[in-house]
C-alpha cells in the first residue's frame, strides 16, 4: 500500500472516530441534577405562623392579695382556650420580684404595677444599673390603692403617729414596700423613725390580729383586698388616711401616683371614704413572647372578661379601652390585637 494510501485511511478513521463521539455522549446516562432544598419563608403575617406549643409561668403575689387570685382567673382563660399554651400561677414578692423573674425567663409573663414596670424597662431609681428592657406590655388590669392598715383599738389615726411604731412596709421585693419607702422619704422620714418589719399582707394581718404589729401598709392592691376583709371579719379595723396634699409632696419626686380615697362601706367599719393614694397595674411579658401567643392571650382575655370579674371586682377595670394603657412598649403582638379592635391606630 502507497504512503498516500495509507494516510487517506488514517484520515478516513479519525474523521469517523470524530463523527461517533457525540453519537456516544448523547447515549451516556444524564448526570442527575441536585434539587435545590427549598428554603424556608417567614409568613408574610406573624399571625400565620403556627401557634407554638409551651408551658410557662406566671409572677403573681402574695396569697393575701389580689394578684393571685387576678392571675388564677386568666390563666384558667388561657388553659381553657388556647390548647397550645398551659399558664401556671406562682406565688411571688409581687412586682419586683415579677419583672425580674421574666427578665430570667423563670416566669415569661408577669403582674405587676406601672412605676416598678416602668422604672425597671428605663433602668432607672430602684433598678439603677439593672435595665430590664426585655419587658413588654400585654393589657391593664385595674387601678391599686396603698392601705395603711391599723386597729381601731390602736392610737395610730395620721402617719405622723406611726413614727416609733411597729410597722410592716411589706414583703422583701414587693410594689408596696418601695411605694412606702417613697412616701414617708417625700415626706422627711426615714427607716429609722419606724420599728420595721417586712412581711407580706397576710403576714402582716395575722401580726395585726396577734399584736406584734401597730400599723402595716398593704398593696398597693386591688380594693377590696381579701385578707383585710378576712381581718375585719374578727377585728375592728381602721385605715390611715394619706392626703391630696401627701400625694402632691410625693409626685414632686416620683410623679407616678394619683390621689383617690378608699371608698365608704369597701370593708366591715369603714364607713366613710378614706383619703389615699393608687397607682395602675398591668400584665407584662417578655419581648421573645411569640407574637402569635401574645395576641391569642390578649384576645382570650378580653373575650372572657364577664369570667374575670366573676374571679375578683377589680376586673371590672380591666376592658379593651383600658388595655393598652401599660406605660412601657407593648408586645407587637398584644398591639397588633388592638389595633384589629380599633383601640389603636
Amino acid at each position: 500500500m502507497t504512503r498516500k494510501r495509507i494516510l487517506i485511511l488514517l484520515g478516513s478513521v479519525c474523521l469517523a472516530l470524530m463523527l461517533a463521539l457525540p453519537m456516544v455522549a448523547s447515549c451516556a446516562a444524564p448526570t442527575p441534577t441536585p434539587t435545590p432544598t427549598p428554603t424556608p419563608t417567614t409568613p408574610a403575617d406573624p399571625l400565620d405562623e403556627p401557634l407554638e406549643v409551651f408551658s410557662f409561668s406566671i409572677g403573681s403575689g402574695g396569697l393575701g392579695g389580689t394578684y393571685y387570685p387576678y392571675a388564677g382567673g386568666w390563666a384558667e382563660i388561657i388553659n381553657k382556650n388556647i390548647p397550645e399554651l398551659t399558664a401556671t400561677v406562682e406565688v411571688s414578692g409581687g412586682s419586683v420580684s415579677n419583672v425580674r423573674l421574666i427578665a430570667s425567663k423563670e416566669a415569661m409573663l408577669g403582674e405587676s404595677q406601672t412605676d416598678v414596670a416602668m422604672e425597671a424597662y428605663l433602668g432607672v431609681e430602684r433598678f439603677e444599673g439593672e435595665k430590664l428592657d426585655c419587658l413588654r406590655g400585654l393589657f391593664f388590669m385595674y387601678p391599686e390603692y396603698v392601705h395603711l392598715l391599723t386597729l381601731q383599738s390602736s392610737p395610730i389615726y395620721t402617719m405622723a403617729d406611726i413614727v416609733g411604731k411597729r410597722f410592716s412596709t411589706g414583703s422583701p421585693g414587693s410594689g408596696v414596700e418601695y411605694t412606702v419607702h417613697y412616701l414617708f422619704e417625700a415626706l422627711g422620714y426615714t427607716d429609722d423613725d419606724f420599728k420595721i418589719s417586712r412581711l407580706g399582707m397576710s403576714e402582716s394581718v395575722a401580726a395585726l390580729r396577734d399584736g406584734t404589729i401597730d400599723v402595716a401598709a398593704m398593696g398597693p392592691t386591688a380594693v377590696p383586698a381579701s385578707s383585710i376583709i378576712d381581718l375585719a371579719s374578727t377585728h375592728k379595723i381602721r385605715l390611715v388616711p394619706i392626703t391630696p396634699e401627701d400625694v402632691d409632696t410625693l409626685n414632686a419626686l416620683y410623679p407616678y401616683f394619683s390621689a383617690g380615697p378608699i371608698e365608704a362601706g369597701s370593708y366591715r367599719g369603714i364607713d366613710e371614704d378614706v383619703p389615699s393614694l393608687f397607682i395602675g397595674s398591668l400584665v407584662a411579658c417578655h419581648k421573645d413572647i411569640q407574637y402569635r401567643a401574645a395576641y391569642e392571650i390578649v384576645k382570650a382575655v378580653m373575650e372572657n372578661l364577664d369570667y374575670l370579674r366573676t374571679v375578683h371586682v377589680a376586673a371590672n377595670h380591666t376592658t379593651l379601652e383600658n388595655g393598652p394603657n401599660v406605660k412601657i412598649p407593648l408586645h407587637p403582638g398584644a398591639e397588633r390585637y388592638y389595633k384589629d379592635m380599633g383601640v389603636l391606630k
